[in-house]
């Protein structure tokens, strides 16, 4: 059985990225959602286990110390990362995963695969890039989730994250929700056609 890709998709906030991963992970049969762990506190109604793995801070750095992350970093004051045991399994039993990551993480995780057997060759990177910096920040405003100084503090770290699209294997340049959602799946096709 040939191993599954891991499929990494980054892009500043507010360039679309979780919707084009929902509808992908939704639309096409066969690839599932890495779910990632965090520090922060749920929001909302979101589910230990289902939207994210739910650590405290004590917890988290155990589980560092333990080496059971592919990938994890500092972000606002909370930890992300990437918990081995979510990846494996599933790559090896030749499912192919979805992974919804932030520039650092995408760098460590292509950093990791470069010499780990079950992720070499296996994972594609694509980083979704906003049209331009002022439609960024009207996707942010029109979130409406936001207070002024975070959309302002998101949109310098946007630029900043701009700047990492050329280490990426793909970058979309998005456009509406229908383009951005096309076009990766294009590219998910073209991965499933170079497999068979």
């Amino acid at each position: 059985m040939n191993s599954g890709h891991l499929i990494i998709v980054s892009g500043p906030a507010g360039s679309g990225k979780t919707t084009v991963c929902d509808r992908m992970l939704s639309e096409i049969p066969g690839i599932q959602r890495v779910v990632t762990s965090t520090t922060r506190p749920p929001r909302g109604n979101e589910i230990d286990k289902v939207d994210y793995y739910f650590f405290d801070h004590e917890t988290f750095k155990n589980k560092i110390k333990a080496g059971a992350f592919y990938e994890y970093a500092h972000v606002h004051s909370n930890l992300y990362g990437t918990l081995k045991q979510e990846v494996q399994g599933k790559l090896a039993a030749g499912t192919d995963l979805l992974l919804n990551i932030d520039v650092q993480g995408a760098a460590q995780m292509k950093q990791t695969a470069l010499n780990d057997p079950l992720l070499k060759g296996k994972v594609v990177s694509i980083f979704i890039m906003p049209p331009t910096i002022e439609e960024l920040e009207t996707r942010l405003r029109g979130r409406g989730t936001d207070a002024e100084d975070e959309v302002q503090r998101r949109l310098q770290v946007a630029v900043e994250e701009m700047k990492q699209s050329p280490l990426y294997d793909h970058t979309i340049l998005s456009g509406s929700r229908d383009q951005d959602f096309i076009a990766l799946r294009q590219i998910y096709s073209q991965l499933k056609h170079c497999d068979s």
